[in-house]
């Protein structure tokens, strides 16, 4: 759980929301409401939502709800035609288009994949001290230092410079302000070396945080 610094709007939810899986396990290890991103066998992969005791299958072919069934071993999930089986750190995901095997779940990318499924429009992350920021329809959460510290703030129309390629937003909650500038840009971030297509600038009460970041929708 993040340590809540707020500055506005509201603390900490007394319950823990969705969250992605961001390690190497099993689906029967983790609690439900997680979100994963399986890379299997061969190249393929898909993302799956664990809610309650349903995982939602995001496959090629459709969105499918996998209610869970009896298994001798592991978590077994299935409609009757599409299976997804978690024994250990991997999974089995059987449909009549295809069979994945050893799928295993990538941390990193499921924290985009559930932010994405969150309804996050825009996400931005920087490192040295770790940062990261999710922009909805209506707000705005900044993280800092780590997760110590966490902002929400009110969404606003930004100024668009199309000649720069750029977007401004300025916004302000409880005495904080917030400058975001985000250019079109190819950005690297070098400590997972992962490549974006958006450049992002912070300004923060005059402290300046530099990140990358890339749309979801």
């Amino acid at each position: 759980m993040l340590l809540c610094t707020t500055v506005t709007l509201g603390a900490c939810e007394s319950a823990p929301p969705p969250r992605a899986v961001t390690e190497y396990t099993s689906a029967e290890s983790v609690l439900p409401d997680s979100t994963f991103m399986y890379e299997c066998e061969g190249g393929a992969g898909f993302v799956a939502a664990l809610r309650r005791d349903t995982v939602w299958a995001f496959l090629p072919s459709g969105t499918v709800a996998l209610p869970r069934v009896g298994s001798a071993s592991g978590a077994k999930f299935s409609d009757g035609e599409v299976v997804f089986w978690s024994k250990g750190p991997e999974v089995l995901l059987e449909s009549p288009a295809d069979t994945l095997r050893a799928c295993r779940n990538n941390g990193r990318r499921a924290v985009w994949e559930h932010a994405k499924l969150s309804g996050v429009d825009f996400r931005a992350v920087g490192n040295e001290p770790g940062w990261h920021m999710d922009m909805r329809p209506e707000t705005i959460i900044l993280v800092t230092d780590y997760g110590e510290r966490r902002y929400e703030f009110p969404i606003v129309t930004p100024e668009e410079d199309d000649s720069a390629r750029t977007s401004l937003f300025q916004t302000e909650a409880g005495g904080v302000s917030l400058t975001i500038r985000l250019r079109a840009e190819r950005c690297l971030d070098t400590m997972v070396d992962d490549e974006y297509e958006t450049t992002v600038e912070l300004t923060l009460d005059g402290r300046v945080l530099r990140g990358c970041g890339r749309a979801l929708h």
